[in-house]
């Protein structure tokens, strides 16, 4: 009963008020280690994997219908990698692999272990208008919002701003994978108006990236975008063979 739980099982709804995204690149070799076998890495010029950090302020997150009352708002932190799914129907998805995700509200942390297996944890996070940054954690980020020239990373694989674009989302899918049962849990996410920024990084520190050990990993591009109705559908189960 609790796996059919995780699964997904009715569609949600929120809205964000605010998400700033840092992705990281490095060798495709040194992060297909963190995707199931179901996946193939979301690569750039057959070289470059992906990996992204994303910080979300989420308000009123309910499953869809239900009343504002019932929503729930939080700020979640959340380790993803881009990736590649190819159905048993045939359609090549393009989405994100979840790694780990942590939110500054304990019913969130709960609910979210519940009903998804995007793996929560609670931990405290304090934000403002320039950094982000958890104790518990061990985790900072500093930016310039008001940067309207923002630069990409001088280590950045991509050439331009139009190349980055690509790699910031928002990516319709995520996966989950049941390896014993093969089972590919699929999750659409529907939004609108999403036009991301170009975002000026002046300082990291996350430790959950060094504990993950990558080798060559390199800051690729940020950006941040405001005010996201965002919903997503009933998960839906493929078989993968």
């Amino acid at each position: 009963m609790l796996s059919t739980l995780k699964n997904h099982p009715f569609a949600v709804e929120a809205f964000f008020e605010s998400s700033i995204v840092l992705t990281f690149a490095a060798p495709k070799e040194a992060l297909k280690h963190l995707i199931p076998e179901c996946l193939e890495l979301d690569t750039f010029q057959d070289k470059w994997g992906f990996i992204a950090v994303a910080m979300v302020q989420t308000k009123d997150l309910k499953p869809k219908g239900f009343p504002i009352c019932m929503g729930n708002d939080f700020f979640l932190i959340g380790y993803r990698v881009f990736v590649r799914h190819k159905t048993s129907w045939g359609k090549n998805l393009r989405g994100l692999y979840i790694l780990k995700s942590e939110t500054d509200k304990k019913r969130m942390a709960t609910m979210g272990n519940i009903f998804t297996h995007y793996n929560y944890t609670h931990t405290d996070i304090s934000y403002n208008d320039n950094e982000i940054s958890s104790i518990a954690s061990k985790f900072k980020i500093n930016f310039d919002l008001n940067e309207k020239n923002a630069e990409l990373p001088s280590e950045s694989p991509f050439l331009n701003w139009k190349e980055a674009r690509r790699f910031a989302g928002p990516l319709p899918f995520t996966f989950t994978y049941n390896e014993n049962t093969k089972e590919v849990l699929i999750i659409e996410g529907v939004r609108q108006h999403w036009k991301p920024s170009p975002l000026k990084i002046n300082h990291y520190d996350i430790n959950y990236l060094k504990e993950l050990n990558i080798n060559g990993l390199l800051p690729a591009n940020a950006f941040v975008i405001k005010n996201i109705p965002y919903q997503w559908k009933k998960g839906k189960i493929d078989i993968w063979n």
